[in-house]
């Protein structure tokens, strides 16, 4: 696999390279709420930068369907960008046309360009290989060389991170490396004990990777809306907590395949409504009223977690452990948060709401090994599955 270091070696003042970023951050309108993945990608914007290339830069927001839409416009990362950079960024009105061509014609060595939301042209996100190669053209079009540097969307294969790969020189960004060497000493030989914080909505998301991780690690500590399908399957009443009960039965298959290893929680809080504004009470997991969902995992489970935490050598946490973004719901992502942070283990956060968790909450960020820009690169990764994104720079 080519590297950043290795395309600058070789040179790149006045040549006009393609980095695929990942900069889907969540606005609030048109307030970024969480920075993070923009910080994330300066390292190798300013390497090239100062190396005297011409970057032009490629990024997706949000889901639109295929066609622009300005609620997903890329405007507010572009400003952000500049801000963060310390210099002019140009955004194009397109993502492959007229504006694009003609606002990479005038970039100046050292210039940052970046193209309009790239899944506001169908040929992005297509099935269809010659529409996705069409585009992946166009994007070539634009440039001599490329650099894949969007570890949140190297699990798919999609123009501008997997097609434009085969049709320039292609080179792997520092931010994709240093993700998929943290994703190779998880699935290496990682220190034990190896203790894994699984939170999130559903266990269908999470199926795959549970049932890849269960034989591989010493522990799963269960969180989030997914522990009360979990909750179910060892026969308690969940209230109206969120249940799938197709996956009862799987989870009683899970619960019994490895027993001891997947920790439930034994206290839960639970509320009489979805906002910061309800009723709440903390209660043990065997005792949710009907009526009452659980938001966030309880106290009690929350010591028993950072207990198992605190012994471990390896930890990874991909998913909250309640609906942290409300007040009353945010002290079990916070309390294992902070027992990660306090443990001398390898820390690796999965991105996604745990990172985004990490930053609203206030925790230091240097206080865990790494902190992920790809929750569902980092899961499919784990789960075993090639990442097109990484294959075609390998290949």
């Amino acid at each position: 696999m080519k590297t950043l270091d290795d395309l600058i070696a070789e040179g790149v003042a006045g040549r006009r390279v393609l980095v695929r970023a990942d900069l889907n951050v969540p606005l609030d309108g048109d307030t970024i709420t969480d920075d993070g993945r923009i910080k994330a990608a300066l390292p190798t914007l300013r390497a090239l930068t100062g190396a005297g290339a011409k970057v032009v830069v490629a990024a997706h927001l949000g889901r639109p369907k295929g066609t622009p839409d300005r609620k997903y416009s890329l405007a507010p990362v572009a400003a952000r960008l500049a801000d963060l950079l310390g210099s002019t960024v140009v955004l194009a009105a397109d993502v492959v046309g007229e504006s694009a061509k003609t606002e990479v014609a005038k970039l100046p060595d050292g210039g940052v360009l970046l193209l309009e939301n790239v899944r506001f042209e169908p040929g992005e996100t297509s099935k269809d290989e010659a529409e996705r190669g069409a585009l992946a053209d166009a994007y070539a079009a634009l440039a001599d060389v490329f650099v894949s540097d969007g570890f949140g969307v190297v699990h798919r294969k999609q123009a501008s991170v997997y097609d434009v790969a085969t049709r320039l020189p292609a080179y792997a960004g520092g931010l994709v490396l240093a993700e998929v060497e943290v994703l190779k000493q998880l699935t290496g030989e990682p220190r034990r004990p190896y203790v894994v914080a699984l939170g999130g909505s559903k266990v269908s998301d999470k199926l795959a990777v549970i049932e890849s991780l269960l034989p591989k690690v010493d522990a799963i500590l269960v969180g989030g809306g997914m522990c009360f399908t979990f909750l179910a399957a060892e026969g308690l009443g969940v209230g109206d907590s969120l249940l799938e009960a197709d996956m009862i039965d799987t989870c009683k298959k899970l619960l019994a395949e490895h027993p001891g290893k997947v920790l439930l929680p034994a206290d839960v809080v639970i509320a009489d409504d979805f906002s910061a504004e309800a009723n709440t009470q903390t209660v043990l997991a065997a005792n949710i009223r009907e009526g009452w969902k659980g938001l966030d995992i309880g106290p009690i489970t929350v010591e028993r977690y950072s207990d198992v935490i605190a012994g471990a050598g390896t930890v990874f946490w991909n998913g909250p452990m309640g609906v942290f973004e409300l007040a009353p719901f945010a002290e079990g992502t916070r309390g294992v948060a902070k027992a990660i942070v306090d443990s001398p283990a390898y820390s690796v956060v999965g991105g996604g709401d745990s990172a985004a968790a990490v930053r609203l909450l206030g925790l230091p960020e240097d206080g865990f090994s790494h902190i992920s820009t790809g929750g569902g690169a980092s899961l499919e990764y784990l789960e075993g599955k090639e990442l097109p994104g990484v294959a075609v720079l390998e290949a």
